[in-house]
Order: C-alpha cells, then structure tokens, then sequence
C-alpha cells in the first residue's frame, strides 16, 4: 500500500511522536550497552611467541579462555583432508594421564566447558570455568593441549562418527548445494573442499599424520590466547606460568596456497532429488577478511540480501512475490579469499522465476544508487547490533582472538562503528559495481530438475 503524504506536514502526528520516542530510547540504549560490553584489553606477546589478550570483567565470578591455533585445513595435505579437523576432535579424547571418559566426568563435576573445533582458517580450543575452579580448569586445558595421545581406538571411533555424518549430510539438499558450490569457485584450494574431509580422505589419515601436524602446528608462536572474566592480568600469568611452560615454541612451516581460479563464463550444476522445494545458491569469490572495502561491502550486502526483512531480495521474492519463505545473500570472508552467494528454497516449479530476480537485483545494485533510507537503515542496524557481539564474556574471548589473527587492532571494537559510519552511497554503488557479477557466476540447483524445469 502506497502511503499518502499530508497537504500540511508541519506538526508530526501521534504515531510519528511515539516512533521517535521508541528511537531515541533505543540509541540510549545500544550506546550504554556499548559502555557496559567495551572492552579494555591488554594485548602482550610472551617470550615463548604466544600473543596474550586479557580482559578483566567482574560483574560475574566466571572466566572464559579461547586459544586460537593458526592450523586449518590449508596446512594439510590435501590427500589427507580433514587431518586439522580430526587433530582438534581427537584432543579431548585423551592424555598420557587422563582417559576421554576421565576429561569429560571432570570438566562437568565443575560444571564447565572445555572444547576444541577447526574452522577454515584456524583452530580454537575453549574453557569456561567458574572462578573458583579455574585452577583445575586450566590443568585439563593444558593437559589436552601439551598431552594428547591419540589413542587408536579413540582415532578409529572419531573417524567413524566424521563419517557417518557425511553419510547424514547428504540427505541435507543445502549441505550438497554448498559442497558442490565451494567446489566449483576454488577447485584444488583448500577452500574448496569440506572442512571434515571426505571419506577417503579420512581414511587416509594414520596415527604419524595426526602427531606430526600437531607437534607442528600446536605451537605457542602460532597462537593466541585470550582470557576473559573475573581475574588480573597477574593471575592469568601466574596460570600461564604453572601450566604452560611445558609449550615449546618452534618452526611453523609456511604453506603456499594455490589461488582460486576464478570464474571466466557461468558455471551451472544441477542435481536431481525427489523434492518438492528446490534449494538453490547463487554467487561467485567474494573478498578477503582485509580488504578494505570490507565494510562498505557489509552495507551493500545487507540491503540487498543480508537484511532480513529489510533486504530487497526478501522484499521482492517474498513480500511481493510469496515465492519462498527466507532468502539471504553473504559475503563469507576469510584470510585467503571469501565467497559471495545467495541462498533461497522455492517451489521446483518457480525455481527458475526466482532466480531471474535474485540477477535483477544484483543488476540493480550495481546500476543505481541505493536511497538515503536504505543506507540509514543498514548503517543503524550495523552498528547497533554490534554490541551484541560482545554481550558475553565468552563473545568477547572469541572476539579479541579473532580481530587479532586477522590483523583488526585491540581497538576494534570501537572503530568499527566509525568504519561502518563512514561508508557512503557512492562507496556502495561503487563496491558492487567491484564485486557483484550477474554474468559470471555458480548456480546450483538441488530439486526435481523435470518438474523446476531443468
């Protein structure tokens, strides 16, 4: 419904009173929640190379510790994918003095968490602890990261439990779509490939595979650790003191990766599946995570795709259209490049329908300027949401070892609304003439083909 605009708009009207009253409120809001989540870091780098964050939070007797680990899937052979995958999985699964079953009874008996995961650029190993019990949270941390043993039977059950979630996986329309994506836009880069490897590879991978990319990773030179919670720089090096000096530093080979290809025509995949939704992704390479455009990329994005509700591509495929319940467009960036996609379910039979319109909007993008509201909206959402990234003690450990390993500064909690602030409608229109291509892209179609008219 179009709305009408008054002859004579010179008081505003109840509604308009209430709305902005609403906004201000919020503004204070976020602004003193902003205050209350700022982090005071203190950023050292220990002699044995371990770059230590620490921020001190006593509104809650808890302590949270994430170690960041520069091993991923990049430093594996690829004939071995999933080696870093399953070196994190294996960690907690026993030490030259503790049993898996042994590690698990005591981290619960204190009712904390301790947990270790690979990402595509690096490997965390985590602890929550309350603060009474931080000694003994950090002499199983220290255990699982200084002993590990890989024991044969525990490397034999891990990989059958990887594998049979892959085997799982591939009833997921979506886990297919994005595999046979990556593959298409990196090819032989480790991007490219699933994080946990694929059943031949993993079965590929011996006990000598996983002890050498430990002790050839897992060093504190090729780390970080970041300690949150209710405790003093000087109690945290006091801890490190007693349960780390054991951590050796050493070399860390430097892996060269093979660039992504690139995409010189459009490439697309289409799988046939009994459904009555078709699961499509739409895209090409994005931007690495320090690209400098990174943020003006965000502001794009999130008008076109990245806004929920306020996005063009929800606007029009769903409000306007009713041709699927949620689509979303991303920039997934990393330190070796990122990927740009559009993900949407449809009916098979308006499957080619809607793609006509996800490229209609990304030649929008590119050819006008976006309103002035459109880029209100998304800079106020960006920024006021940020602080919820740091909302936990638990958000802000991850948050610093992140905005570390890739460069951002201890400061960048507070320069990134100035970042996103700053971003204009030229800045916009001109990042997705840069990196939006209706032309040259990956499609893949997950659906029954005959009746989506593939």
């Amino acid at each position: 419904m179009r709305r009408m605009r008054s002859a004579a708009p010179s008081i505003p009207d109840r509604g308009q009173s209430v709305l902005l009253a609403l906004a201000v409120f919020m503004a204070v809001l976020l602004i003193g929640c902003a205050q209350v989540w700022a982090i005071e870091a203190r950023r050292e780098v220990r002699p044995d190379g371990l770059v230590l964050l620490h921020a001190e939070k006593n509104n809650l007797p808890i302590v949270e510790v994430t170690l960041l680990v520069k091993a991923s899937p990049s430093d594996e052979p690829p004939e071995k994918a999933g080696l870093a995958n399953l070196v994190a999985e294996l960690l907690p699964e026993g030490t030259k003095t503790r049993t898996s079953e042994q590690i698990s009874e005591e981290i619960e008996f204190v009712g904390g968490g301790l947990d270790a995961s690979t990402g595509r650029d690096y490997t965390t190993i985590t602890l929550s602890v309350l603060k009474k019990d931080i000694d003994k949270g950090f002499e199983l941390f220290s255990d699982i990261l200084l002993n590990p043993v890989f024991p044969e039977d525990e490397i034999s059950r891990k990989k059958e439990l990887i594998k049979g979630g892959l085997r799982q996986s591939e009833e997921d329309p979506e886990f297919v779509a994005q595999r046979e994506f990556r593959k298409a836009l990196y090819g032989p880069h480790p991007y490219g490939r699933l994080i946990s490897g694929s059943p031949s590879t993993i079965d590929a991978i011996g006990r000598d595979d996983l002890l050498w990319f430990y002790r050839t990773f897992y060093r504190p030179n090729n780390s970080i650790l970041a300690v949150v919670g209710d405790i003093s720089y000087e109690e945290v090096e006091a801890l490190l003191d007693r349960y780390l000096s054991g951590w050796k530093p050493g070399a860390v080979p430097e892996v060269e990766l093979p660039a992504a290809p690139g995409l010189k025509e459009k490439v697309e995949i289409t799988i046939d599946r009994s459904l009555t939704q078709a699961s499509m992704l739409l895209g090409h390479l994005g931007i690495k995570r320090s690209n400098p455009d990174y943020y003006a990329v965000s502001v794009m994005n999130y008008i076109l795709g990245g806004g929920g509700f306020a996005s063009r591509l929800m606007s029009r495929i769903r409000d306007d259209m009713g041709l699927a319940y949620d689509v979303y467009s991303s920039f997934d960036s990393g330190m070796y490049g990122g990927i740009f996609e559009v993900r949407v379910q449809t009916k098979n039979k308006s499957a080619k329908t809607v793609i006509g319109v996800i490229l209609d909007e990304l030649e929008r993008m590119r050819r006008e300027p976006v309103t002035d509201a459109e880029l209100g909206d998304a800079k106020a959402f960006l920024t006021g949401s940020f602080p919820r990234r740091l909302d936990t003690m638990k958000k802000i450990a991850a948050f610093l070892t992140v905005t570390e390993f890739y460069g951002l500064g201890i400061d960048y909690d507070r320069k990134y609304p100035q970042y996103i602030d700053s971003v204009t409608k030229e800045d916009v229109l001109s990042v997705a003439r840069k990196y939006l291509d209706p032309e040259r892209y990956v499609l893949v179609v997950v659906a029954d083909l005959k009746k989506a008219g593939f």
